[in-house]
């Protein structure tokens, strides 16, 4: 039977969060966001020489007394963002006790909360094998949000991620947004495309890899048989002693730097999140680091 993570309790724990957030957002996500493109918004942005068709109404009729030529005013165009939220749906995320699927479901909940309350559009997806399987669609509002966030209790975490496969293939959009990638990227798959892809259409980047316990810290010692999580096939039977628990966090350290700068490199942001760690210590410890919180 499934760990209901949206629940009661937590939605009390996002609601508080929010109480203690609201003022504190430095800008990673705002409803009211202004566009680079000039439209019909009431804030006005600056001038260019009027043509022949242009609309009258917008003539700076003052600007024209003191200069005698036409100029027309330009204004920001003020768009809903649209935050698209990805989940790794992989077997290896129910690693450590389920810690990482259901850590997974929380941010992916506390970030389309934070949303909604800015009045930005929300959807979230799961990524099973090489598609995007849609969770939530379009979602917008308070009211909404409590509606239709428990869908994500429904997510499996059965298969494989090929994440830049899956995403390649789906709907992006242009600009209008945050695009959020949960997961481990404990993969030999490629993520590296689907970060390209975002930063290729101009939308705001966040990696969130999420680790358990034993990942960050092994207290393995001894013989161990190990298995690769998607694919039981693949197999490691060695004596785990200091010095391969060493070799491993040097090699976890070259994984998470890699993924760190790589998004890092394209514009993003990348966050570390442990499994076990509670939504207020996340947000108040990661997310002040990146400059997301004031």
């Amino acid at each position: 039977m499934k760990t209901m993570v949206i629940d009661e309790a937590f939605l009390s724990e996002i609601e508080a969060l929010q109480t203690i957030l609201k003022n504190n957002v430095a800008g990673m996500f705002g409803g009211n966001h202004q566009s680079k493109n000039f439209g019909s918004s009431c804030e006005f942005a600056d001038y260019r020489d009027y043509m022949p068709g242009d609309d009258i109404s917008k003539i700076d009729w003052n600007v024209y007394a003191r200069f005698d030529k036409l100029y027309q005013k330009l204004y920001l165009d003020e768009r809903q963002m649209h935050t698209k939220i990805y989940i790794d749906a992989s077997r290896s995320m129910q690693h450590g006790s389920l810690e990482k699927s259901e850590q997974a479901i929380r941010m992916a909940a506390a970030f389309a909360y934070l949303s909604v309350n800015e009045m930005d559009k929300v959807s979230i997806y799961a990524i099973h094998g090489n598609q995007v399987d849609e969770v939530i669609s379009g979602m917008v509002g308070k009211d909404s949000y409590l509606n239709y966030i428990n869908k994500l209790n429904n997510i499996d975490f059965d298969s494989s991620a090929r994440i830049s496969e899956a995403i390649l293939t789906s709907k992006i959009g242009m600009g209008d947004g945050y695009s959020i990638l949960i997961s481990d990227f404990l993969t030999d798959e490629d993520f590296e495309r689907a970060i390209d892809k975002f930063a290729e259409k101009k939308r705001d980047i966040l990696c969130v890899q999420i680790l358990s316990r034993d990942e960050l810290n092994p207290q393995f010692r001894g013989k161990m048989h190990l298995f690769d999580s998607e694919n039981i096939a693949d197999f490691f039977r060695k004596k785990i002693d200091k010095e391969r628990v060493r070799a491993y966090k040097e090699a976890l350290k070259f994984v998470v730097d890699r993924i760190k700068n790589y998004c890092e490199s394209r514009g993003g942001h990348f966050m570390l999140v442990p499994a076990h760690e509670r939504l207020s210590d996340v947000f108040f410890g990661n997310m002040v680091d990146l400059g997301v919180l004031k």
